[in-house]
């Protein structure tokens, strides 16, 4: 372990300014401690127009170096440790099947306004692109959702119904007023008995980590830890999200755990998020406050970019034989809308 982070080390030193490496939080420790730059999707994405290295290397899943490989500049090389680190929430909407069920709407007479979270792939995004759509991460939800419905006649947000659920309460938008798509293979399952006239249609996604925490879970951790704060991310259950005592994307977590830690020593803080995250924040406030998971709650793909894949991709760099990310030229110019999109509308 210790030769492989000196070697990376070395390495980084080797390239210099030619290299960067960025990670998201949820990450393991071996390779986050390698970072130049760490944060959640929106973060990242700001980051990477003003990153001048040659090299960027992406710590993350594969739609993430997707986004990167978007907004670097030309000549920029992106780079994945690993390219099997996939998000299976990425794959809950493909894009063919997007492009039916927004033409299906479309017959409907009314204007459908996409707006895709960011863990999705690139030929998603290229369809929301193409239909006046923008994407969104958990920190900027909500002001994406306010955009969004500002652009037509009501929003179509996939592909994660728990962030769009979550999102739609605290703008206030009803239950009534929401309505979760079923959908087939081949579009909409018998359109004319869902309520398509709602503001919010909901694709039927989610993310599998933050989809299992139960609001028995939230029930359990308090009655084992009298007088615990619970927070959770927005991917989780509405359910969940209504029985803890606050929620946000992993940039609010960190901030809430760092507040807590500062403000009110001794609690002891329950987070509903990855855990890899969790327990850095724990080993961050050791002796401030106790901070522990809500459950178990490894992401295997996160955990696919480990030490070893990191010191592989840099040798590669270093001898002009790495293979950097490949993405369709023809998908770049709407999928690019889309991200940009989300840039202006929260002043990047």
């Amino acid at each position: 372990m210790q030769d492989t982070s000196a070697a990376i080390a070395s390495l980084k030193k080797q390239l210099g300014a030619n290299l960067c490496i960025m990670g998201h939080h949820y990450q393991n420790d071996n390779v986050v401690r390698h970072c130049d730059i760490t944060g959640d999707s929106l973060e990242l994405a700001r980051r990477v127009p003003g990153i001048d290295a040659a090299h960027i290397v992406f710590c993350g899943v594969y739609f993430m170096g997707e986004s990167a490989a978007l907004l670097a500049k030309p000549g920029q090389s992106v780079h994945l440790p690993s390219l099997d680190a996939d998000c299976l929430m990425s794959r809950m909407t493909p894009a063919p099947l997007a492009r039916k069920v927004l033409e299906q709407l479309a017959a409907t007479g009314r204007k459908i306004i996409p707006l895709a979270y960011v863990n999705t792939d690139l030929a998603l995004k290229a369809v929301v692109g193409e239909f006046g759509g923008a994407v969104c991460t958990s920190a900027n939800a909500r002001i994406m959702l306010r955009w969004a419905l500002d652009q037509g006649d009501g929003v179509l947000f996939l592909p994660d119904r728990h962030l769009g659920n979550n999102t739609a309460e605290t703008l206030g938008i009803s239950q009534d007023e929401r309505h979760v798509l079923r959908v087939g293979a081949a579009g909409l399952v018998q359109p004319e008995t869902q309520p398509l006239d709602r503001k919010l249609l909901l694709w039927p996604g989610c993310c599998a980590i933050h989809a299992r925490f139960e609001p028995d879970d939230v029930e359990a951790i308090r009655a084992e830890y009298p007088g615990c704060r619970v927070i959770a991310h927005p991917e989780c259950r509405q359910e969940v999200i209504e029985a803890c005592d606050g929620a946000g994307s992993t940039s609010y977590l960190i901030k809430e755990a760092a507040r807590v830690a500062a403000e009110e020593p001794g609690t002891t803080l329950i987070v509903g998020t990855e855990n890899n995250l969790v327990y850095r924040l724990a080993e961050r406030h050791a002796g401030q406050c106790r901070i522990l998971p809500l459950g178990h709650a490894i992401c295997g793909n996160m955990a696919k970019v480990t030490e070893k894949k990191l010191l592989a991709t840099l040798q590669s760099v270093a001898a002009g034989a790495a293979s950097p990310l490949h993405i369709e030229e023809n998908l770049c110019p709407p999928a690019r809308l889309s991200l940009t999109r989300m840039l202006e509308a929260c002043g990047n």
